[in-house]
C-alpha cells in the first residue's frame, strides 16, 4: 500500500483544509498536520526569525476500517499517479 503499511486494519481519512489533499494515515486523531504542506521547513528565516508552529489543518473526514482500508489507499494512489495503476 502507499499511504499505510500493509495489514492495516483502521485508519484515518484525512483532508487538509489549507493544500486540500486528502490523505490515509495509521493514526486516528481529530486534527494532524498535514504531511504535504504542513511540515515544509521555511528556508527564507533569518538567524533572529522564529520558525512559525506547524498547523494541524487536516481533519479527520472518516475512520476506515478493514476491507475498505485497501480500497481507499488503491484510490487515492490511483488519483495521485492520474490512473496508472502498474507504477504502485
Amino acid at each position: 500500500m502507499y499511504f499505510v503499511p500493509d495489514g492495516t486494519k483502521r485508519c484515518g481519512f484525512y483532508e487538509c483544509a489549507d493544500c486540500g489533499r486528502r490523505f490515509l494515515d495509521v493514526r486516528i486523531v481529530p486534527r494532524l498536520i498535514c504531511p504535504y504542506c504542513g511540515e515544509e521547513p521555511d528556508m527564507e528565516l533569518g538567524p533572529d526569525d522564529v520558525m512559525a508552529e506547524p498547523q494541524e489543518a487536516a481533519v479527520l473526514l472518516q475512520m476506515v476500517e478493514e476491507d475498505d482500508v485497501e480500497k481507499y489507499d488503491t484510490l487515492l494512489s490511483l488519483a495521485l499517479t492520474g490512473g496508472d495503476y502498474g507504477w504502485i
